[in-house]
């Protein structure tokens, strides 16, 4: 393996069949790690040969596949700045291999196949949107052929985008697989041809059920690597690059249907120079609509009844400068359905290209699919049939939308998701979170002196911790891990927000030995606050630290309402960012007093907290309440 070959952290968690966590946990640990070779502060890259023999000195098992041993070389050469160029090269190389792996084999016996490999590989790849100019590494060349042999030709190369995407995640805009199986269900069904203008790395047209795949993208690289992904498994294609809006690859082209994942909010998408373009049949897309240019661009290369999938921003069903394209859309029965797809992502826009002549469609299709895709596909069955619609979606009156607005947002024109029926229970919630209240507050004595024990002399935390009275320990934990470990696993990590909130452990890490463990009885505090841990078996979370008095003089409860104060509870610090806990001062009580003054600091945290939950319950009761009434679910006794 070639000493330039590098791997970053996640590469190392799967060579070691590990979580990222405990790689950050070795590099903390362990002084001889290896150290970067490059990468960035947030992203560091090591040397595979020195990972290696570190992983071998500590007795950690591991194995280097032949597909890791082929993108680590293939990495290393390029560089990731020229990955996607060298990627291309190497898909090139593979879809020779898959025409004429006969010619492979000759060329692969003479004694210089780099200087005749050009020419073969241009020969049998000429569909593709450019010819690779010069040939990749031949021992890379070599891995590549071997793990083809293995694993197949458009497996290898799927295998081997899929550490590009890893490496270029921030930059890439790729869509997500259910919202493209979503669309070319509903969109691309029996058609004989498939049109994507804006198709990244081939998403939408590789989930296309069959046909003629046509695709174009602005970035070269990116039409490269669609083309090769959907050529290396025999699809009929072809992709060109090119800015579709500027520069059509596709001129005069009407195909069956048409997908697109469009870029958003693009301010230069060529709206000066598109000015009068006959695809505007519509209405000119406003400047800071590109979204709608991309609409009228898809309508104008599908065919009279084709229909048109399209992710549309969810903004562009209500913009104030897009109504009259919306307004236009509407009344020509282009636009169809307008649904909300799940994990909060951009909305389907579905539409039809009117046929001359045609009766246009009396309502337009709203649909909220948060709840599973099955959502949309079912009420786009019911919309097609004319029948009643199921839940979640329905077909409003275009007459209804045609407004000073035309707001097409499925959230405007559906009825609130919450339900009715939860309000008892929202009820019953307020009135035991406002019971509690009542038992909250302890039965304190108003003082008008100030209480006679009040002049005992005071000692600071710095001098209970010199005196054995107080164990002080700090979190070892410099951050959250950057990925949570398996459902159930690892141990539990009490954070910042836990403690504000009094819940209990929100987040789970890979133990690496030297964490604090918190037992009950513990005082843990904050930048802000403070509180008496009541269950053990977490760790101390980061920017936490634990107070472990001793019960025999010190009680936990008085001295965490102490804590409290000064981090926050009393505010006397505003002129200061951090408070010196060191400095904090406690009142040398006797144990029975501490014990009285720490149940009166306990029942005023209680009601802190209780007021919380009561709030919550209320504005909960307050908003199923109010719509509840508006959608006629709820009404008024008597």
């Amino acid at each position: 393996m070639s000493q330039d070959a590098t791997v970053n952290a996640g590469d190392i968690a799967r060579l070691a069949d590990v979580g990222r966590a405990a790689v950050s946990n070795w590099r903390r640990r362990y002084e001889d790690f290896p150290q970067p070779v490059g990468g960035t502060a947030s992203s560091p890259l090591f040397s595979l040969p020195e990972v290696e023999a570190w992983l071998r000195r500590n007795g950690k098992s591991y194995e280097v596949s032949l597909g890791d041993r082929v993108w680590q070389r293939l990495r290393g050469a390029a560089g990731d700045l020229r990955l996607g160029e060298a990627l291309g090269r190497v898909g090139a190389f593979l879809l020779y291999l898959r025409r004429d792996p006969e010619g492979w084999e000759r060329l692969s016996r003479t004694a210089d196949p780099a200087a005749r490999l050009p020419e073969a590989v241009a020969a049998a790849t000429a569909d593709l949107p450019e010819t690779p100019a010069e040939p990749a590494d031949p021992d890379l060349l070599r891995l590549v052929a071997t793990m083809a042999a293995r694993e197949g030709e458009a497996e290898t190369f799927e295998f081997l985008c899929e550490r590009y995407v890893e490496v270029h995640s921030r930059r890439l805009s790729l869509t997500r697989a259910d919202a493209a199986e979503l669309m070319t269900r509903l969109a691309c069904e029996g058609a004989g041809s498939v049109l994507d203008p804006a198709c990244g790395l081939g998403t939408l047209l590789l989930a296309a059920p069959g046909g003629r795949l046509l695709g174009q993208d602005a970035g070269e690289e990116a039409a490269m690597l669609a083309a090769l992904r959907l050529l290396l498994r025999g699809r009929d294609a072809a992709v060109v690059p090119g800015d579709a809006l500027r520069h059509d690859g596709f001129p005069g082209v009407q195909a069956d249907a048409v997908v697109c994942d469009p870029p958003f909010n693009e301010r230069a998408w060529g709206h000066e120079e598109l000015v009068g373009d006959p695809r505007w049949q519509y209405g000119t897309p406003p400047r800071g609509e590109p979204e709608l240019a991309w609409v009228q661009h898809c309508l104008a290369h599908v065919r009279p009844g084709g229909l048109v999938a399209i992710l549309m921003p969810a903004a562009a069903a209500s913009r104030r400068p897009g109504r009259r394209i919306r307004s236009n859309l509407l009344r020509a029965g282009a636009l169809r359905a307008v649904v909300t797809l799940p994990s909060g992502g951009p909305d389907l826009w579905l539409l039809r290209r009117p046929e001359p002549g045609e009766r246009r469609p009396a309502a337009v299709l709203v649909a909220d699919a948060s709840g599973g895709p099955e959502v949309a596909e079912a009420a786009w069955r019911a919309y097609l049939a004319g029948a009643p619609q199921p839940p979640a979606s329905r077909a409003v009156p275009i007459i209804d939308v045609l407004d000073d607005e035309v707001d097409v947002s499925p959230a405007r024109h559906l009825s609130p998701r919450s339900d009715a029926r939860g309000y008892p229970a929202a009820l019953d919630r307020f009135r035991e979170a406002s019971a509690a209240l009542a038992a909250a507050p302890p039965d304190l004595e108003v003082l008008a002196e100030g209480a006679a024990d009040w002049d005992a002399p005071v000692i600071t935390i710095a001098e209970l911790a010199k005196a054995g009275l107080l164990a002080v320990r700090h979190s070892t934990l410099r951050a959250l891990p950057e990925e949570d470990t398996e459902d159930g696993a690892g141990v539990p990590v009490l954070t910042a927000d836990d403690l504000l909130s009094g819940g209990p452990p929100t987040a789970r890490a890979t133990g690496a030995g030297g964490e604090v463990t918190v037992r009950p009885g513990d005082v843990v505090a904050s930048g802000v606050t403070a509180r008496v841990a009541r269950a053990d078996g977490a760790v101390l979370g980061p920017q936490l630290s634990l107070f472990r008095a001793d019960p025999g003089h010190l009680d936990p409860d008085f001295l965490a309402g102490f804590l409290r104060f000064a981090l926050g509870g009393g505010r006397p610090h505003l002129g200061s960012s951090r408070v010196d806990v060191r400095r904090v001062r406690v009142p040398r009580l006797p144990l029975p007093a501490q014990r009285a003054y720490g149940a009166a600091f306990r029942r005023l945290l209680a009601l802190e907290d209780g007021l919380r939950e009561a709030s919550a319950a209320g504005e909960e009761l307050a908003r199923v309440g109010v719509e509840g009434l508006i959608d006629g679910r709820l009404r008024p006794r008597g």
